[in-house]
Formats: C-alpha cells, sequence, structure tokens
C-alpha cells in the first residue's frame, strides 16, 4: 500500500452509529480486574482517537490556502492532461516551485519522479497524483526516522532556547507551548533573554502571567546571559519542569549573535551541564525563500536541533515544510497554523500530507 492509500484510510475513516454495550460504558461490581483494564483501555484509545481528530481538523483549517492553490492546479493539470508528457513534467515542475518547495528540492523530485514513471511504465495522469504524494512523502523522510518530540532532559528542567529574527512570532510560540507544557501538567519558567528589542521583556512576562508561568526578566539593555544566569538558578531552586528561554534575532550583524549565543550557551552549560536541550529556530512561513535563508544563516550561528514554523495558515505555498526540511537538514518539530493556542500542533507528516491534498483523496 503506498502512502496515498494508507493516508486516506488513517483520516478518511466512515464515521459508524456507536454501540452502546453496558460493558463498556459501566464498571460494574461484579467486573473482576481484567474486564475493568479492558474498559479502561478502550476508553483511553477512544480519548487518543479523538485527540487525533481534532488535530487533523487543526490541519485541514490550518492549510485551506495552501490546499485551494496548490492542490487545485495539480487537479486542472491533471484534467488538462490525458497522458504523462514532457509538457505535463513542465508544467508540473513550475506548480511545485510556485508552492514554496524551492528550486533544488523540486529537480531532484521530478528526476525521481520521471524515474519512477519510466521505471513502473506509468502513464494515468490520474495515478500519477498518488504517486506525486508519495514522492514528496519520500523527500520528506529521506530512510531517516523523524523526530519530531522535545528533546526532555532526565533531570530537572529542561532547558529549551527560542532563536529567530524579530517579527517571525518567536514570543507568542514561547506562550502557545508554555500553555501546552503547563496543561500537561509541567511547571514552567520563561525567561526573557531578548533585552534588546523594545518591550520584548514585558511583552513575555504579560504572556507568562496569562498561561500561569513563572517569569524571570530585567530592564531592558541588560545583559541577556546575566537574566539567563538567574532564570536557571531560579528554576533549579524551585524545582521548574521547563525553561523556555528567548533571545534577540537580530541576525543582520551575524557575527555579534554568533557571540551572543555562543556566551549563553556556555552560561546554560555552567549550570545545566547537557543544556540546552533544545535550540528551536522560529520561521514565518509566509516569508517563503526568505525563510529557508534565515534558517541556512542560523545553522551557521549555533545547533538548530528544530524548526517552528509559524504562520503556516497565512500562506498559500505550504510547500515550504519539505523545501526546508530538505535544504537545511532540520526537522519541522512545531507548526502554526492559526491565533489560538491549540493551534500550535506538533508536526506530523502524515497529518500534513493530509491536510494538504485532502481534496484529492
Amino acid at each position: 500500500m503506498g502512502l496515498f492509500d494508507k493516508i486516506k484510510k488513517m483520516f478518511t475513516k466512515e464515521e459508524k452509529e456507536p454501540r452502546v454495550e453496558e460493558k463498556e460504558l459501566e464498571i460494574k461490581e461484579n467486573l473482576d480486574d481484567d474486564e475493568i483494564e479492558e474498559v479502561i483501555t478502550k476508553e483511553e484509545n477512544k480519548k487518543e482517537e479523538n485527540k487525533v481528530k481534532e488535530d487533523v481538523k487543526i490541519y485541514e483549517k490550518g492549510l485551506t490556502k495552501s490546499r485551494e492553490n496548490f492542490v487545485s492546479k495539480l487537479i486542472n493539470l491533471t484534467n488538462k492532461y490525458n497522458k504523462i508528457t514532457e509538457d505535463y513534467f513542465e508544467e508540473l515542475e513550475e506548480i511545485l516551485i510556485m508552492a514554496d518547495i524551492g528550486v533544488n528540492t523540486v529537480m531532484d523530485f521530478m528526476d525521481r519522479l520521471r524515474k519512477r514513471v519510466k521505471h513502473e511504465n506509468i502513464e494515468d495522469t490520474e495515478y500519477l497524483k498518488e504517486v506525486i504524494v508519495d514522492e514528496l512523502f519520500i523527500i520528506y523522510v529521506n530512510d531517516e526516522v523523524i523526530v519530531n518530540k522535545i528533546n526532555y532532559s532526565e533531570n530537572k528542567p529542561t532547558v529549551i532556547l527560542f532563536v529567530g529574527v524579530n517579527g517571525v512570532g518567536k514570543t507568542t510560540t514561547i506562550a502557545k507551548l508554555g500553555d501546552k507544557l503547563i496543561s500537561e501538567g509541567k511547571k514552567v519558567k520563561m525567561v526573557a533573554g531578548d533585552t534588546f528589542r523594545a518591550g520584548a521583556t514585558k511583552q513575555l512576562e504579560e504572556w507568562a502571567n496569562r498561561v500561569g508561568a513563572s517569569f524571570v526578566g530585567k530592564e531592558e539593555g541588560a545583559d541577556p546571559s546575566s537574566v539567563i544566569y538567574d532564570g536557571l538558578e531560579e528554576a533549579v531552586k524551585d524545582d521548574t519542569d521547563v525553561v523556555l528561554i528567548d533571545t534577540a534575532g537580530r541576525l543582520q550583524n551575524k557575527t555579534n549573535l554568533m557571540n551572543e549565543l555562543e556566551k549563553i550557551n556556555r552560561v546554560i552549560g555552567k549550570i545545566i551541564p547537557d543544556g540546552p536541550h533544545e535550540t528551536l529556530l522560529v520561521i514565518d512561513a509566509t516569508t517563503g525563500q526568505n525563510g529557508i535563508s534565515q534558517a541556512t544563516a542560523f545553522k551557521e550561528i549555533t545547533n538548530i536541533t528544530g524548526i517552528v514554523l509559524t504562520k503556516l495558515d497565512g500562506t498559500a505555498k505550504g510547500g515550504i515544510v519539505l523545501a526546508i526540511k530538505e535544504q537545511v537538514g532540520i526537522p519541522v518539530k512545531y507548526i502554526g497554523l492559526g491565533e489560538r493556542k491549540e493551534d500550535l500542533q506538533i508536526f506530523d507528516i502524515e497529518k500534513y500530507i493530509y491536510g494538504l491534498f485532502k481534496d484529492m483523496m
């Protein structure tokens, strides 16, 4: 079974009428331990299934612009050509580039697609749509184990450093992730390491108060490393689970930024020897190829462990997810699909592919 069929079956199952069974709905006094365990397991599985359905709906809604732009063109291309010709390939190439998948990624993709069409003797453009979905997935995964979860430390606290240029949504991303972690029962501290941008400290403090996280910050212009040092010392003392650290994003002066991040990493290492456990680069999806340039530049400056792609709902060019992984080699760990806190989602390639190609399934 190809990925297209697999995802189609995963997310397009027909809803069945719920069957009310007394034994599954109520734990009666006469149930033995094994039966009670069975009922509990079924309820937990049901909750997990409902959570997956909710997440899939968020992906569907958040990728509406990209889906309507990209898939409609793909469908029109299929309707235009009955057979796979060189003209078909050229138009497909243009559609993929316009979706912000990136020229280099598209060239590699087209080479793979041509070889597969020739090897499998594919002539039907309708079937080729499914092959395209499969190949886009393969490009992202690339025979790797994709790690999209946060690397939590065995010892408290886990330290997560956020980097990225100003205006990409770093502060709101920290707030949304903090809110998620708090809802999971974790004790969260936010540290305002961006002491250069006017109002950044105050903004993060307001978010911390709003979501119920503790906060450490100093006056504007203070040494970021000293703020972070104080924040981590406090985190160790008060048994904080996760520390979320904001940083300045002055990429225009890469040397200064590199020196600053190196100093921050040294300070973190003094208090938390194996920290930071994650360095997440926040990128605005609406900036397209400029976002990939930012990822390349930050990768040269510091060790990026994952990417948070914000405002993906605001662009019709959702292919940037594939381009970043292919061109920069860093996994996308979170995506922003709207303004609500629940719209910050752990990135799932299968849900993404479904959200993007839903209208073809």
